[in-house]
């Protein structure tokens, strides 16, 4: 295997060179080592060896002599750095990054792999280094910025031979920032490839499975786990873990009926787990609450005593075990169960508010409000209003409890007292000493004692290894079934923890007396699920031959989510790891972490750089980013200490009150002997390692538009001639810009920033008259300019005497009243705000569920928010109050409505007028627009592409009632848009010029949201903050607004109106620039083009003389490198003795983009033996189809275009002399 773009030839002569002067030296050194060398067997092994091998090496065991050669490689290469102060090569550290990396001296290998990014102007050529950096990256769960280097990977590379991996990891990632789409598409593109992974195919299957029960997509989870325990041959493990989910989901949700019937299937599948792996401590957790929901007690605490013992405390079993204890009225039993939950977990919102409840229950309402107040401080606490109530109320009404029960001998202050003195330990150690000698009083003392002891250890130790052992989640469910979060510890644990807390145990004792009828599951308390955040993934690793690795989540758990029971996977592996990593927040989100190597701060200050000037031992120096898009600024480090930092990563302050975020380790770590369970492993070996997070430079990114330096001039007999020695597989690069081109990256703000007074700029507005306004050509020039993002062209239905009455609710109705609308259930809301669902917060998610309905039945629904309206105000009418205190009243109203409980509304959209014999009347109305503007004319782009674009090219509908929105968005491939109120209400738009969407980008990022693919209405306060202008006007009946190419806008409704659109693509160089860098860009992010712009740019050269020199030029060398691609490509299929069929194209056949990873694919099509058969056609990309079947014996490809005819469009495109006359 040859290193992606590093060399070690160099390496070679300049190991030689210093040896020989080293020797030359030797007598005059007396007492000194020996130079470090490598011999040529040794360097020829370490040819081999880059970030690509991670996780395939084995480093013990048999492979110890790999690990001796990486060790004095980097001995070697440290060494020769030092000598030469660092004036080496670029690929020296590159190199040396990868030795690191397989020897998971992830610190290490991310300093030189920043020293390479700086010093390597195209670093991005390089796949093996993308890749190396984002397995660092992704072992500290900087996500955002492993993401970022993982897509980097296979935009430059698709065919990269880790391209499993990447998708596996990317999966994860997606799953852990909610963005169930795309983790889907990635686990699913895992799934079909062949090639070698550190996940089984199982395991790939119980994340997507996994993933539906995350997303609440119940049936769909139940029968993914079914079907996965079809499987052949399924590990045990995985089975387990498949039945606990199986278990756990039948008992938390209705899916088989009523809860007996959810019961008598969810015990059977826990049963079943727990045959398959006896010592899963969750499993008998899940089991014991099972038992409790149905009255079982006895079985209930047998079942939570087994889950105690097989797995490290839990504050949730500790918690159940209270509850149960409550309602079988043994308080103080309870009590101590609670302070035993609390202990172990500080946070644990649920065990607080049940041990409030025991205390009003026993009449001590101070005590009650403190643990009130604590489970309002928790950050999982979902009810605070109700926990402010009941809080309240205690402070007014405590003066007048008296009698009852008392608890006085563990008031809530004592919760805290169970911490030892030294003088407790030393009378501990002396009993313990006279064990046998001591009387009944001091043996209950003894015990006491060894308890308190016990769960001060455990404390201590959650701090040792925050992230390792820390429980995330609450514990039981409330009184209506809605279930809280739980979590499982990591399998190994201190001795003396597990046996003491089996000690603190056996003093407990069932509860003799039965449990009433009733839900024994219940709490008593009014609590629901109040914890929350994510829980860390537990993953497991084995550390056999990394071919069988097995890896299965434990479980993601999200707040409020009931459904994701806790799969924990035993047995996998020798070691566990669990991680809660702090949420990377970046660009403003995320800086990617900067590690200094303290041990060595001479060759520190070395591969770390010095622009900066002179680097101190543990301080952290200014460098550029792997990342360089991106100004950013941090002031807090992920982690204060070695151990925490890189042993256990425990989240920062700042980080953890973010959020806690999904942990994905044993990934990263594919050797159990470089960690320990102590929190020091990796760490002890780096003990002045440092991490800090470093203010990021910017470094200028590549145009995907080539500079014209590059000849477009060549015939296509030269371009011919430069194929004939194919690359592997043909082109690797399928950009169809430049041979190898930067990944895109989204535009900085620009700079100088706008003053704060000129971020509200007017409108752009042309008012008509009459038709020879709309018709008159500077009218075109001014909406196409793209100094003006927005265009309002008022009074245009009546300056052409448009019949917008065509496009009438009632009309419409009439016409085609069964037809198909998509309904968006929102909540209505200020145009200018976005509240959470709660009315606590603004938040930029803007989220709506989908459904569909009929013309006819949603304008039923339009006319009824109609007349309820009219009833409100007719009721505001009848009021007998003055004017002064309608006001106050309004205004009240307003300020409530702001902070919900909100309305909800439904509105109607995307509606297809495509078809031009139900709409003829409507489609022909819409032919008196001026020609720039209409849906089809010879000077729109969108109607060169040869076939229907639904939404794009065609005509579509929309139907409103007040509040309606269309949330924030650039149009597909950043074509430009044409809208027309038909009233009878407005609209208000918002509208933010181009130039910023990488802003908006990056506030989609923070936000935890998908830029293309996600709902979001942005914080005008965030935006004007950022210097962002918006343009915001309000669009009336008959006035046509033009969005340009590429501007951000999202509109509210702000009466009962429909509006039509459509997209339009002026043919101008500014255009096609922006569609065709948006088609990278969405390639780059894996989300489809609806724009097929490689198809579209050859009907562009048969159809359209193109006399703009800027504009011509892009088209032809689109042309010359996908003609370059197609005779590469072919002629690489013919040497391999695979035959090219000619299949040909229909008329209107649309373009054709891959089944599996929705690329465009032109010309040559790789289709499945089958789907020829059927005739079905579909069609893979060469990548894809070489990941299912790598020598294609399973494909046809199929030719849609004879070479000739290719070569014939590019030769006869040449820059027109003159404009055609626009039609």
């Amino acid at each position: 295997m040859k290193s992606c773009g590093v060399s070690l030839t160099t390496a070679a002569v300049a190991f030689g060179d210093e040896a020989k002067k080293m020797a030359a030296g030797k007598a005059s050194r007396e007492g000194e080592e020996e130079p470090l060398s490598l011999t040529v067997e040794e360097r020829e092994a370490l040819g081999d060896m880059d970030s690509r091998l991670f996780g395939f090496v084995r480093l013990h065991e048999d492979g110890a002599r790999t690990k001796t050669l990486l060790g004095k490689a980097v001995r070697c290469y440290e060494s020769l750095i030092l000598k030469a102060e660092g004036k080496v090569e670029s690929d020296f550290f590159c190199q040396l990054g990868h030795f690191n990396l397989l020897l998971e001296d992830y610190s290490k290998a991310l300093s030189a792999y920043q020293r390479y990014y700086s010093l390597q102007a195209d670093y991005w050529k390089n796949a093996a280094f993308l890749y190396g950096l984002g397995l660092v990256y992704f072992y500290y769960n900087a996500f955002h910025w492993a993401i970022k280097a993982f897509q980097d990977v296979l935009y430059v590379d698709p065919s990269f031979c880790r391209a499993k991996e990447i998708h596996l990891r990317l999966g994860l990632m997606f799953k852990v920032n909610t963005d169930y789409k795309s983790s889907l598409k990635h686990f699913q593109l895992a799934l079909i490839d062949c090639n070698p992974c550190t996940l089984s195919s199982a395991e790939i299957q119980f994340h997507i499975a996994h993933l539906y029960e995350t997303q609440r997509k119940y049936h769909s989870a139940k029968e993914a786990y079914e079907q996965l325990l079809q499987t052949e041959n399924l590990p045990a493990q995985v089975k387990a873990t498949v039945l606990q989910q199986l278990g756990w989901m039948h008992h938390n949700m209705d899916l088989v009926g009523d809860k007996a019937t959810k019961e008598s299937y969810a015990i059977p599948y826990l049963q079943k787990s727990l045959e398959a792996d006896p010592n899963s401590g969750q499993s008998w957790y899940f089991l014991g609450r099972c038992y409790s929901s149905i009255g079982k007690v006895q079985d209930a605490f047998v079942s939570y005593r087994q889950s105690i013992d097989k797995s490290e405390a839990s504050a949730d079993t500790w918690c159940s075990i209270g509850v149960l204890y409550q309602q079988q009225n043994q308080p103080m039993d309870a009590l101590q169960a609670y302070i035993c939950a609390v202990q172990l977990d500080h946070g644990h919102a649920a065990a607080w508010m049940d041990l409030g409840t025991l205390y009003e229950s026993c009449n001590q309402p101070q005590d009650a409000i403190k643990c009130y107040l604590n489970a309002a401080r928790s950050k999982r606490c979902s009810n605070t209003s109700t926990l402010a109530a009941r809080i309240k109320f205690l402070q007014n009404g405590s003066d007048n409890w008296n009698g009852g029960q008392s608890l006085s001998h563990h008031p809530v202050q004592q919760v805290y007292s169970l911490c030892l003195t030294p003088q407790k330990l030393q009378h501990l150690e002396q009993l313990r000493a006279n064990r046998d000698n001591l009387n009944p009083a001091q043996k209950h003392q003894l015990e006491q004692l060894e308890s308190q002891f016990v769960l001060m250890q455990q404390m201590r130790h959650k701090e040792v290894a925050q992230g390792l052992h820390k429980s995330q989640s609450s514990c039981l469910s409330g009184p209506n079934e809605e279930q809280p979060l739980f979590s499982t510890g990591s399998a190994q644990y201190h001795q003396a923890t597990s046996t003491g807390i089996k000690k603190s145990n056996e003093h407990l004792t069932l509860p003799s007396n039965s449990v009433p009828q009733g839900d024994a599951d219940s709490h008593l308390s009014s609590h629901t699920a109040t914890s929350g955040g994510q829980q860390g993934i537990m993953f497991t690793k084995e550390s056999k031959p990394s071919k069988n690795r097995s890896l299965v989540p434990e479980t993601s758990r999200h707040t409020g989510d009931p459904s994701n029971g806790c799969a924990d996977v035993k047995g996998l592996s020798n070691h566990v790891h669990q991680l809660i990593a702090d949420a990377v927040s970046s660009p403003n989100h995320g800086d990617s972490p900067n590690l200094l190597i303290a041990d060595n701060p001479q060759l520190s200050a070395l591969l770390i750089g010095k622009a900066n000037g002179n680097v101190g031992t543990g301080t952290c120096d200014k460098v550029n980013n792997i990342h360089p898009a991106v100004h950013t600024k941090t002031d807090h480090s992920v982690a204060s200490s070695p151990s925490s930092a890189i042993s256990t990563a425990t989240p920062s302050p700042k980080s953890t009150e973010q959020r806690s975020i999904n942990s994905v380790t044993s990934l990263n770590s594919p050797h159990s002997g470089l960690h320990t369970v102590n929190g020091e492993g990796l760490g002890n070996s780096q003990s002045s390692t440092k991490v800090d997070l470093p203010l990021v430079s910017h470094r200028s990114t590549s145009q995907i538009i080539p500079s014209m330096s590059v000849s477009i001039c060549p015939s296509s007999t030269e371009v011919l001639k430069a194929c004939r020695n194919p690359g592997k597989n043909g082109l690797s690069n399928s950009c169809i810009l430049l041979d190898k081109c930067p990944p895109p990256r989204p535009p900085t703000s620009p700079y100088p920033p706008l003053p704060k007074d000129k971020l509200n700029p007017p409108t752009p507005s042309i008012y008509l008259e009459n038709k020879r306004d709309a018709f008159f050509p500077p009218l075109h020039q001014f909406c196409t300019n793209p100094k003006n993002p927005v265009t309002v062209i008022r009074g245009l239905a009546g300056a052409l005497k448009l019949d917008l009455g065509l496009f009438s609710t009632k009309t419409l109705v009439e016409a085609n009243n069964e037809h198909i609308v998509e309904v968006r259930t929102q909540l209505l809301q200020p145009a200018d705000e976005n509240w959470d669902p709660t009315g606590t917060k603004k938040i930029w998610r803007c989220e709506s569920n989908r459904s569909h309905t009929t013309i006819a039945k949603y304008a039923q629904y339009q006319a009824s928010s109609f007349q309820e309206s009219l009833r409100e105000e007719n009721e505001k009418r009848t009021q007998h109050k003055d004017h002064s205190d309608n006001e106050s009243t309004s205004s009240e109203n307003s300020g409530r409505r702001r902070k919900g409980p909100f309305k909800t509304i439904k509105f109607g959209t995307n509606i297809d007028l495509s078809d031009n014999k139900k709409w003829k009347l409507q489609l022909h109305e819409l032919t008196k627009l001026p020609a720039f503007a209409r849906v089809v004319s010879a000077g729109n782009l969108l109607s060169h592409v040869g076939h229907t674009i639904l939404g794009m090219n065609t005509v579509q509908l929309y139907m409103k009632v007040p509040g309606s929105r269309t949330p924030g968005h650039q149009e597909n491939n950043n074509f430009c848009s044409v809208n027309i109120n038909i009233g009878p209400g407005d609209c208000e738009w918002f509208v933010v010029p181009e130039d910023y969407w990488g802003v908006l980008n990056d506030f989609c990022e923070k936000n935890n949201l998908n830029f293309l693919m996600s709902s979001w209405w942005p914080n005008l306060e965030d935006l004007y903050e950022a210097n962002v202008p918006v343009y915001r006007f309000i669009q009336r009946p008959g006035d046509l607004v033009w969005i340009n190419a590429g501007t951000v806008h999202w509109v509210q409704a702000v009466g009962w109106c429909n509006n039509i659109a459509w997209n339009v693509g002026p043919l101008t160089a500014c255009q096609y620039k922006l569609a065709v860098e948006r088609y990278e860009w969405n390639k780059l992010k894996s989300v489809k083009s609806p724009v097929p712009m490689v198809h579209l740019s050859w009907n562009m050269a048969r159809n359209i003389k193109v006399s703009d020199p800027k504009l011509f030029e892009m088209i032809k060398y689109c042309l010359l490198k996908i003609l370059k691609q197609c005779q590469t490509l072919r002629e690489a299929l013919v040497a391999a003795g695979k035959e090219v069929i000619w299949h040909g194209r229909t008329n209107d056949e649309p373009a054709h983009y891959c089944s599996i990873c929705e690329v465009e694919v032109f010309n040559l099509l790789f289709v499945t033996n089958e789907s020829n058969t059927q005739k079905t056609y579909i069609v893979h990309c060469q990548d894809c189809a070489r990941k299912t079947s790598r020598s294609l014996e399973n494909f046809v490809v199929l030719e849609q275009y004879k070479i000739e005819d290719l070569i014939q469009v590019y030769d006869q495109f040449t820059l027109a002399l003159s404009l055609s006359s626009s039609s």
